[in-house]
Parts: C-alpha cells; structure tokens; sequence
C-alpha cells in the first residue's frame, strides 16, 4: 500500500481540487497545491476546511501517523517538489492540460507518478504530452470529491501496470473505492452513462413531455432511489431479461441518439446562464440560495453514504 506519508501536489484548485486535497491530507498525506489564479487559491484556503468538516460529519479518522498538511503554492516548481504524485486537475481542454504536462515535464524524476483527474479526455492522447508516458494515469474523482466514494482509474496505452495498482491502492488506503476501466474510451463509464441519462432527460423537456421540476422528480425518486441500492447489472436481473428485451425491442429505436449538443442548453450558454456559477442556468439562484443548496446537497450526500456503507439505520 502507498506510504501514508506520501507527497501529494495537486495542481489546479477550481470546483474538485479543495475536495481532493482535504481527501489526501485526512488519508495522512503531505499536500501540496498550486493554481496560477491568485484568486483560485484564496477560495481553496476556506473550501478545504469544510471540506475537512465534512469528513468529520462522515466519521473519516486520519492514520495513527496523523493528518497531513495543506500548503499553498504560486510556482509550480516548489509545490511538486518531492511529490511522488502530482494530480492535474485543470480545465478540460486539451491544450491547456498539455501546457502543464510540458511545464511539469522537466520538474519531475521518472518515478513520480501523474494523475489526470480529467472527467473523459482519453488517457492515450495525454499520454503524448510526457516524456515518462508509462507514469500517467487516469484517476477521476466524482464531484463533491470529498464525499463521493468512488473514483475512476484508467490506464492509457502506455501506461505501466505497477502505476494502475499503485493508484488503486491509494485509493483503497483513503477508504475509497477504486473502478479500474479496462479500456481508455472517451468519458470513461461514469460520465457516458451520466451523458446519457442526461441527453434523454433535456430532449424530453424540451419536446415538453415534462417540465424540469418534474424531471428532477422522476429521476431522483425513481430510478435515482433505486441506483442507489442496486446497480444497473443488477437492476435488470432484478426486472428480468426477458422484460428488458422486450421493453427494449420498441423503446430503443425511440430514444435521443442526437450528436450534438441540443440548442436547450447551447442557446443559455450563449447567454452566459452557466448555472449556479453564473447565478442562472436552467433555474435562477441567488447567492443566499447557493449558499443553502449546497450545505444541503452536503448533509444529504453524507447521510446516503452513512446510510449505504451500513453505519446508520
């Protein structure tokens, strides 16, 4: 298993990266983090606190040896030094994780071990941005990262055995719950079947077979309440094959196979309605009422978690 005493960079600090951090450092790991935006890191100062609050309210200990500290860093250079493992955790552009991969290159030995956390960019085409491609790896975490307990390991082409368990043994170490994906596909398994159900959930608003508040209604008390118990595999061994077969047989043919993105959400992008970073996306918030969502999405997370994991009735 990883030594818990493990440095750990982690390298961008937007919406995941305070999350994994306050994860790393209960787990005993000395952490480092870096973002080239002032601003990001003043944010990461206050959100990981309470993001170690959280994982008190989840009754997550740190090791014997203690919880590890989080220090921040403007440069690069000083907040991967000593890392045996840097997790990028930049925005999903291609070129924007490959400036970093070039900047980090040469700062790194050949036996430190990087991380993408990046939601579905194949681990391959990364791979061609390092001089060391048999170290990097796919290692995706579910947003909010300090709640959710699974993560996604992913090997590219190239990337060498030893690295795949390394990672997943971490993520064993943190109490977490590590999927390894046998093959590097755009997206991965969590975000293509997310993109699916989502796909189907935007089309059926926008032909006005329902309205968003019942959308959100349907799914988080029906199929979402039962997801949460059985898994997919398993959901159609407890229907029957033969019901899915048939169901299937006519429904299929009928469901969103569109390309693109539909114009429901393209045309309030335009807009600059981004969601509850924008103050408006498909519904408006205000600051007070982000505010609430969230230390309410929070509660409910940790006590579904509590609940499944068998330590609350």
């Amino acid at each position: 298993m990883p030594d818990a005493r493990l440095h750990v960079a982690v390298i961008g600090l937007g919406t995941m990266g305070p999350g994994i951090a306050a994860t790393l450092a209960r787990g005993g790991m000395g952490v480092r983090v870096h973002d080239t935006v002032p601003a990001a890191i003043e944010r990461a100062r206050a959100a990981i606190p309470q993001a170690g609050s959280v994982l008190d309210r989840l009754g997550i200990a740190p090791p014997d040896s203690g919880e590890g500290a989080v220090s921040f860093h403007e440069d690069l250079e000083s907040a991967v030094a000593g890392a045996g493992l840097v997790i990028e955790n930049v925005p999903e552009k291609v070129e924007v994780k490959a400036a970093v991969y070039r900047a980090l290159d040469p700062l790194l030995p050949a036996e430190t071990i990087v991380a993408s956390d990046t939601s579905g960019i194949p681990i391959t085409t990364l791979q061609g941005f390092l001089s060391h491609p048999e170290r990097l790896i796919g290692m995706h975490w579910s947003n909010p990262p300090h709640i959710i307990p699974m993560i996604e390991v992913i090997a590219g082409r190239h990337t060498a055995p030893a690295t795949v368990s390394f990672i997943a043994d971490l993520v064993r170490s943190l109490k977490l719950l590590p999927v390894v994906v046998k093959k590097d596909v755009p997206g991965f398994v969590e975000n293509r079947i997310l993109y699916a159900l989502l796909r189907e959930a935007i089309d059926l608003v926008d032909q006005g077979v329902i309205d968003e508040e019942g959308m959100d209604t349907c799914v988080s008390w029906g199929i979402g309440y039962k997801l949460a118990v059985v898994g997919p595999m398993r959901l159609l061994d407890m229907a029957g094959l033969d019901i899915y077969q048939s169901v299937a047989s006519f429904l299929n043919a009928d469901l969103s196979d569109r390309k693109d993105v539909a114009g429901y959400v393209t045309e309030r992008a335009r807009a600059g309605k981004l969601g509850i970073k924008s103050g408006e996306g498909i519904f408006p918030y205000t600051p007070e009422q982000i505010r609430e969502l969230q230390a309410e999405r929070a509660r409910q997370l940790v006590a579904v978690r509590r609940i499944l994991e068998g330590r609350d009735g």
